[in-house]
């Protein structure tokens, strides 16, 4: 029989996987947006200024529209003086790493960093910043970096321990059952890349301090740099307890960070009927391309409203399983998404990411048994 541990993992690394597949597809549709390549991040070029900075690690990418290693997507935005960037990576030297990639793109200083909730891939970069950058962020992420404990809790714990050794095991497993030798040559790079970067990861959360940002708003914070608006929302809780969207109303571009990706999105922060209101709203926002925290530039407002879909679904089924008193990781198991999958290609097969079930049961129990 197997053990909870081992029956977390495998779960968790096969949501890992199928997500990855999903981002490879997209990744292979030509993109219609020049690109400039860095060292570790790659440029999309999404209007004036504006660019969709996806990580990499010698010129491979790992699953999930990002990796465990450099953390997510992130947006550089250059202004007339200075330079802000959305979310600051998943540690110092990914930080740095990012720095040294945007003098790809210009000379002018960082000065603005945005992070757009608490959790470690988008914030733990934020200590390789000097006390000239302001770190701005919802009031609720400075109240979370100081008072959890992130660095042994969720998401941090299991996706760092998890991710890398998962994706070592399946390209080491692909490897051995693969016959072509273009395609064996392509999967012992991918291995040896991800051996690398995994010893170098290993490393640098040796020194990740986890760092607040310095500059709180509560509902709403609107920069001006040189001619451009850069309005800082906070549409309700959703993802985490403290989103921040960040809408450019003059390019129509939103940077939604987890709020709202290409793909589904980690729910184990999640306040669920929160977030399909929160998501009303951001449909609501006059924007033309989202820029998500994970996955690839999307235009579609249907995603949305497909993503409102599956969480009402998923709802459902969890409510109904739990009162039949099955255990959360057994509904994780038990849960049949598939009719999604035409929206999110990463629903291989029937159950759900575990960690995500597990915050449904204990939202349920934190709204009590007339709300369930």
């Amino acid at each position: 029989m197997k053990s909870r541990k081992t029956t977390f993992a495998l779960g968790f690394c096969a949501s890992l996987f199928w997500a990855g597949v999903a981002d490879h597809a997209q990744a292979q549709k030509a993109s219609p947006y020049p690109a400039v390549q860095g060292k570790y991040y790659k440029f999309e070029k999404i209007a004036d200024g504006v660019y969709y900075a996806t990580p990499g690690f010698n010129g491979t990418t790992f699953p999930f529209g990002s990796n465990p290693f450099f953390g997510a997507n992130l947006v550089v935005i250059v202004n007339k003086d200075d330079v802000l960037l959305v979310d600051s990576a998943t540690t110092p030297r990914a930080a740095r790493a990012l720095m040294a990639d945007v003098k790809l793109l210009t000379d002018k200083p960082i000065r603005t960093v945005v992070n757009t909730h608490w959790h470690y891939d988008h914030t733990d970069g934020n200590s390789a910043f000097g006390p000239q950058v302001q770190i701005i962020a919802h009031e609720y992420v400075r109240q979370a970096i100081e008072k959890f404990d992130i660095l042994h809790n969720e998401p941090f714990r299991s996706s760092t321990h998890n991710a890398p050794q998962a994706m070592i095991d399946r390209f080491k497993k692909q490897l051995a059952a693969e016959k072509d030798p273009r395609q064996k040559a392509a999967l012992e790079k991918k291995l040896a890349d991800t051996e690398a970067a995994t010893r170098e990861f290993v490393e640098d959360i040796k020194v990740i301090k986890p760092t607040p940002p310095n500059v709180t708003y509560k509902d709403r914070l609107v920069l001006y740099r040189g001619g451009r608006e850069i309005d800082l929302l906070f549409l309700g809780r959703g993802h985490t307890g403290g989103d921040t969207v960040v809408f450019l109303p003059k390019e129509r571009i939103v940077c939604t960070g987890d709020l709202m990706e290409s793909r589904l999105a980690y729910m184990g922060s999640a306040y669920f009927d929160e977030w399909l209101t929160t998501l009303d709203a951001l449909k609501r926002l006059d924007f033309a391309v989202d820029l998500p925290g994970h996955g690839a530039p999307f235009k579609d407002k249907g995603l949305i409203t497909a993503f409102q879909s599956y969480m009402t679904d998923i709802l459902a089924q969890v409510a109904k399983l739990r009162a039949q008193g099955v255990s959360a990781d057994d509904a994780a198991k038990r849960v049949d998404l598939r009719s999604h999958a035409k929206d999110f290609p990463d629903i291989e097969d029937v159950g759900a990411e575990v960690r995500g079930v597990r915050r449904i049961y204990a939202w349920m129990d934190e709204r009590g048994p007339k709300n369930k």
